[in-house]
């Protein structure tokens, strides 16, 4: 039996893995069983998000598939003489032609995905400089004191340092936790962006963008009621507000999707017609996609990415914002090149470091939207450093205010599900009309870990359905009430993956399923939507993007490899105002200790364009 087939049989491989290993062989006969097996790890790991596979990692891809056990490994020596000699495996970009596969630095990659990471990191380095022509340094300092109503003779305060670093570099990442004002802030920098554009008697085109239809639902909202408030404390004009850009649009759709294509409309032959991209929530943007963003930006535009660095990475392969992060720095001090120009616009110190990464991040670290009920900002630091002993004291001694912790097996988990949901779903139901009920979705959510199981979304929304319904009735019904997410992106219908809408019976006797769209709400016949699923829970990953008033977390009874602090991270931080959660302490332990990491050579590149 061959080494493929014996990893194929023991599971450790895919099919789909197996047929590209063993195509090689079969191309090129002598090609070495352990060429074979780079190739299918190399497309094995791209399930679990990784672009890259480092040989001295490949037991601890082996423990994502199977943590029980562990596969007979090749010898490290021989493997990498193997592939280095190998026709299939290129050195690097200088000898990638036609060949599959990439080895360098000790890691084996498909090229395509190897491909991505030059091409992101060649596109930023290409964007990244100062912005020209740069802003007068009075009026910009002037304006920033003003929209952000700080003290002029103490200006280092981190939001307006954001707002002025965007308006003097081209491609900004502007990261920060929940309520640490991300919005509020880039609302600010296209305030001063569009203001710096008519003082040079020219108009800036701007353009917004998310992952997910909510998340750009959400941006645009944010972004009208920062210019309302900006207006109605009369730092800006009737003439400004009407000027700034809040109409956000999905990646895709700003992008040009194409129906069955992995293609984009926009791309550097056709590049948007934009002076400036805003793109929300990049922690959920994937390898490819952010790629071929970049790769459809016009030489001269500016790119601001917010995003949080500890949430979860995106559900495809990458994850790029972290990657970004880990190249740009920690956020709170600067090159001498952009700290100087930096100094000169805003007046305030700034620290310093020597760097050679085009990028530039700032950081917002202060929490600005401390809720009366609910302070999880704590127990969120505890999680990000892996503190699993402080975040169990905490539980124990209800230290988190607003945080109320359960544990349990999974056979006991559905009572507490249905008493939480049942009460708000049934509100829904009887609100006066289908705008309220779709504001009401908004204020509480069952969030899972897993999506299968007895604590996995699909298993506890039909329970929901269940109760919900009259006796016999299907899981999967369209009743008065439920509400639906959209599964797969569909241009034809406007709807796309994540979107959530909500069942309603119309005065006409007939069930109609509305959406939030940006011209308000709108609905669609049952029979014509496209791929959807009951959202009465959701996975952590499909909520990201998304807040509510009220959060039931919830962890299954046995650890799983999904489980990890960016996730538990991501789901508390879903909360406004109250959060409970489900978790077995070993599971609670276990799933802060672990890391969400991907492996990839993107934050390599751009520290190093020779890497």
């Amino acid at each position: 039996m061959s080494v493929l087939d014996r990893w194929l049989r023991e599971g450790w491989l895919r099919p789909l893995d197996h047929a590209l290993g063993a195509s090689l062989q079969r191309l090129t006969p002598g090609t070495p069983d352990n060429v074979a097996l780079a190739a299918a790890l190399a497309s094995r790991a791209l399930e679990f998000g990784h672009s890259r596979v480092p040989l001295d990692r490949v037991a601890d891809l082996c423990a994502e598939i199977a943590p029980d056990r562990t596969p007979q490994l090749p010898a490290r020596t021989e493997w990498e003489r193997e592939l280095a000699a190998s026709v299939y495996a290129a050195s690097g970009e200088d000898d990638a032609r036609g060949k599959p596969l990439v080895f360098a630095s000790g890691a084996i990659a498909l090229r395509r995905y190897d491909d991505y990471e030059a091409k992101l990191a060649s596109a930023l380095r290409a964007l990244s400089g100062p912005v020209a022509p740069p802003p007068d340094p009075d009026w910009l300092r002037e304006r920033t004191v003003a929209l952000f109503s700080i003290d002029a003779d103490h200006p280092a305060d981190r939001q307006a340092l954001s707002a002025a670093l965007a308006q003097i570099e081209r491609v900004v990442l502007l990261t920060g936790g929940p309520g640490t004002g991300k919005t509020t802030t880039v609302a600010r920098v296209l305030v001063l962006a569009v203001e710096a554009a008519l003082r040079r008697g020219e108009t800036l085109r701007v353009a917004l963008a998310a992952p997910t239809g909510k998340a750009a639902a959400r941006l645009s909202e944010s972004l009208r009621e920062s210019y309302k408030k900006l207006f109605d404390d009369g730092r800006i004009d009737a003439t400004e507000r009407d000027a700034l850009e809040s109409r956000a649009s999905t990646l895709h759709r700003l992008l040009g999707g194409r129906p069955d294509s992995v293609h984009f409309r926009h791309d550097a032959k056709n590049p948007l017609a934009a002076d400036l991209v805003v793109v929300d929530e990049a922690s959920m943007v994937d390898l490819p996609l952010m790629c071929k963003l970049a790769d459809a930006l016009p030489p001269h535009a500016r790119l601001i990415l917010l995003g949080d660095r500890d949430q979860l990475p995106s559900v495809e392969t990458g994850d790029v914002l972290a990657a970004l992060c880990d190249a740009a720095g920690d956020g709170a001090t600067w090159p001498s090149r952009i700290a100087a120009r930096l100094q000169a616009a805003t007046g305030a110190e700034v620290a310093t470091r020597e760097d050679t990464c085009p990028l530039v991040r700032i950081e917002l670290d202060r929490s600005r939207r401390q809720s009366a009920t609910l302070d999880v900002s704590a127990l969120s630091a505890s999680i990000r450093a892996g503190d699993s002993a402080s975040v169990l004291a905490g539980l124990h001694a209800s230290a988190y205010r607003g945080v109320h912790w359960h544990s349990g097996r999974d056979a006991a988990l559905a009572e507490l599900v249905l008493d939480h949901a049942l009460p708000h779903y049934r509100a829904i139901a009887s609100a006066p009309d289908v705008a309220t009920a779709l504001a009401m979705l908004r204020n509480h959510r069952v969030l899972t870990a897993v999506r299968e199981g007895d604590a996995g979304s699909r298993t506890l929304n039909a329970r929901i359905a269940l109760a919900l319904q009259r006796p016999g009735a299907r899981d999967d019904a369209f009743f008065h009430g439920r509400p639906v997410m959209i599964r797969e992106n569909s241009y034809r219908h406007g709807l796309y993956n994540g979107d959530v809408g909500l069942v309603w019976l119309g005065e006409d006797g007939n069930l109609r399923v509305w959406f939030d769209t940006a011209t308000g709400p709108r609905a669609w016949l049952p029979a014509a939507l496209p791929v959807h699923e009951s959202a009465f829970a959701l996975t952590v990953h499909k909520s990201q993007g998304s807040e509510f008033d009220d959060v039931l977390l919830v962890l299954p009874e046995r650890s799983v490899r999904v489980t990890s602090r960016e996730l538990i991270y991501t789901g508390i931080t879903r909360a406004r105002r109250a959060l409970t959660l489900w978790a077995n302490e070993n599971v609670l332990a276990e799933a802060i200790a672990r890391r969400a990491q991907r492996w990839s050579g993107l934050a390599d590149r751009l520290r190093n364009p020779l890497a």
